[in-house]
């Protein structure tokens, strides 16, 4: 069995639980494969004891990779996604950072989880994506997001006015800082932030929340996500910001953006029993009031 690693950065007070975990995959674990710069900031910090190769592109991961551990917090386990890409490689994330509504195994429970995972012992909840259609390749052929698209006005110019269309029909003109137009795993993220709903990740919807919208009688709404998106963004600027999760391009204005569904969806592992509702109280919070 072969195993990819990815992370960003690993702090010291992990160590100890990241070594732990190693140590229990390498019962079954025949060969290690680890994101290059991540491997970097391993050396001479922890041991293995099965053979490691690293990896810095998709194509090294699709043959023979069992799942993928992101290390991190949920914007690492988003940098994933450009390397899983449609291969259907399962991904668990590890929360070594603060929020984690995606990573969801805290470094506490990292045994636990390795000992589910060597032993199958897991469920994958699929998630959808959120596709840029048009301008085709602007991020290359990684032209989709786990959370959101987003259109940004750049620096500190003026608000844009985004003119927006679901299925070639006329929604609204925001005249606002930006758009989000985000998946039901990317509701708990900008969007949020935004005063957008959350949604159930098992919806097949779509969330548009504007940011910082001038008509303050303007709010979020939720179309299926089967539908087809298009943007037409002016302003006084002649440029601005195209966001797919944390990667951005610069656009013209001359440019109209066509937002669908992804044809093909990311597996996130999950330990134990899945429990959206749970994971949305504890990491908001909810319970803790003195009435409940």
């Amino acid at each position: 069995m072969q195993v990819a690693l990815f992370g960003r950065e690993i702090t010291q007070e992990f160590l100890a639980d990241f070594q732990e975990m190693i140590k229990v995959l390498e019962s079954r674990v025949e060969r290690f494969l680890v994101y290059e710069p991540f491997f970097r900031c391993l050396e001479g910090r922890t041991h293995f004891s099965r053979e490691v190769k690293t990896f810095s592109t998709a194509e090294e991961i699709r043959t023979d990779t069992r799942f993928m551990i992101s290390l991190g917090g949920d914007g690492t386990l988003l940098d994933t996604i450009t390397l899983l890409q449609d291969s259907g490689i399962p991904v668990l994330g590890i929360n070594t950072g603060r929020l984690g509504f995606l990573s969801a195994v805290s470094t506490e429970e990292v045994r636990q989880a390795a000992n589910a995972l060597i032993e199958g012992n897991y469920i994958l909840d699929p998630r959808s994506l959120i596709s840029l259609s048009a301008p085709e390749g602007l991020f290359g052929n990684v032209n989709y997001a786990l959370n959101e698209l987003t259109v940004l006005k750049r620096d500190n110019s003026s608000m844009i006015t985004i003119s927006a269309y679901v299925d070639d029909k006329f929604l609204n003109t925001y005249w606002a800082d930006g758009l989000i137009v985000a998946t039901p795993t990317g509701s708990t993220g900008y969007s949020l932030s935004c005063g957008g709903p959350i949604i159930s990740p098992e919806a097949k919807d779509f969330v548009v929340t504007p940011i910082a919208t001038h008509n303050l009688t303007v709010r979020p709404i939720v179309i299926p996500d089967h539908s087809t998106v298009k943007l037409k963004i002016s302003g006084r600027s002649q440029d601005y910001l195209v966001l797919l999760d944390s990667r951005s391009r610069a656009l013209s204005t001359s440019v109209e953006l066509i937002i669908e569904r992804a044809d093909f969806h990311i597996n996130l592992i999950c330990i134990g029993q899945r429990d959206f509702f749970k994971t949305i109280r504890n990491k908001l919070a909810w319970g803790l009031d003195k009435r409940n």
